[in-house]
């Protein structure tokens, strides 16, 4: 029997904004973090998927007979987005079967002289497998851009993610380990592509007093209602209004405007991020520790594959990643879970050319694995608020699914 909740658990562990946070300070978010993270410099921009979008414009510029961008057919639609706005064409590549990281073989069959850029994906703060699309890269001579946007504090072979290849995002967007409610940072360990990419960015993203105030605002509300007795208004409550209107979709937030908005960030949400910021390196510990409790408690159920970091590799833990054994008994449990306010939920919803709103942005092809995996996927919060009780009572909902 699943306990009966007061209140709403966040589908994702983000780290918890204070009252202390909000006061004003020096705007020192992006070196703070490229100092956490033992990275080269960061560049902050108002969100993740604006730092994809720089990035490719950068690179578009560089190599403007190349046109291809090869992203993973399971991946957030703002990845489709930003390759539409950045003048480019998207080439999607399938998953491994049952997997996250790109499909090797197919990876190579749509990789040629027209790349300009392959994208593989640090998903749900698992670990990608960047080492083969930096072959692949190299071999036709096009560039690597890390989508960390999940990731912030992963490291590989004791190294952040974000350095394997020519370029690194992460996001700090609501719900991430760190969030100024929008925000991404950018990364690169050559200098004169550094040089680049801040010139593109002072180039095309304008300041804008309005969107600053708005996203103040929006992180005030997100300081105010990120907590277990506020999640249930500012999220529980319109899951389920979603997903009683039959639009999944706009459950998990997947329905995203088809114009990447680019401004400034201000000062004082930089200060936010700054203070938050002392506090993320033993979060992320607490987290992985608590991930590390749990996982082999969900190997024991019967048919339930936990996603995890290859060796060497130490991701990070916003949520657990589960595949189950087929499509039929995933929705059985979503439909016992989901929308009982405990932190269970979907990642993306469809495989890109699945979505509706993108049928002019994403192509359509035949992608059997990574529907297969938007299918049979589900995840489990790893917030701190997720009490043990609790996670028992979710195991045993899975054990008890025999569909």
């Amino acid at each position: 029997m699943l306990p009966r909740r007061h209140h709403e658990l966040p589908p994702t562990a983000g780290l918890p904004l204070r009252l202390g946070d909000l006061r004003p300070g020096a705007a020192t978010l992006a070196a703070d973090i490229a100092a956490q993270l033992g990275t080269p410099p960061l560049q902050l921009e108002c969100s993740g998927t604006a730092c994809l979008l720089i990035a490719l414009i950068t690179l578009r510029e560089l190599a403007p007979q190349r046109r291809r961008v090869v992203v993973p057919a399971y991946t957030c639609p703002l990845v489709a987005i930003a390759v539409q706005q950045a003048g480019l064409e998207l080439q999607l590549c399938d998953l491994r079967p049952g997997h996250y990281d790109m499909d090797p073989t197919a990876l190579r069959a749509v990789c040629d002289e027209r790349t300009l850029a392959i994208i593989p994906t640090h998903l749900a703060g698992r670990v990608a497998d960047v080492d083969d699309a930096c072959a692949v890269a190299q071999s036709v001579g096009a560039l690597v851009i890390e989508d960390a946007a999940q990731a912030l504090g992963a490291i590989r072979d004791g190294v952040s993610v974000g350095l394997s290849g020519d370029i690194g995002f992460f996001s700090l967007a609501a719900g991430k380990g760190l969030s100024i409610y929008e925000g991404g940072l950018l990364l690169t360990r050559d200098p004169a592509l550094r040089e680049q990419l801040a010139r593109t960015a002072a180039r095309i993203v304008p300041k804008s007093v309005g969107m600053e105030c708005r996203r103040s605002v929006e992180l005030l509300g997100y300081a105010a209602l990120y907590r277990p007795s506020g999640l249930g208004l500012a999220y529980g409550n319109p899951l389920r209004r979603a997903l009683s209107d039959g639009d999944p979709v706009s459950a998990v937030g997947d329905a995203f405007p088809l114009t990447v908005p680019l401004h400034r960030v201000g000062s004082w949400r930089q200060a936010v991020g700054a203070h938050a910021a002392t506090r993320l390196p033993a979060f992320l510990k607490q987290l992985a520790a608590q991930a590390q409790r749990r996982l082999p408690r969900l190997r024991r159920i019967d048919g339930i594959e936990v996603l995890d970091d290859p060796l060497g590799a130490q991701g990070t833990w916003p949520f657990l990643l589960l595949l189950l054994p087929n499509q039929q008994r995933r929705d059985a449990a979503l439909e016992q879970l989901w929308q009982s306010g405990i932190g269970v939920s979907r990642l993306f919803i469809h495989a890109l050319p699945d979505y509706d709103y993108l049928a002019d942005v994403v192509p359509a092809q035949d992608v059997p694995n990574a529907r297969d995996f938007a299918a049979r996927s589900l995840t489990i919060s790893n917030s701190p608020w997720l009490d043990d009780d609790t996670f028992e009572a979710i195991c045993h909902s899975l054990e008890t699914l025999r569909t």
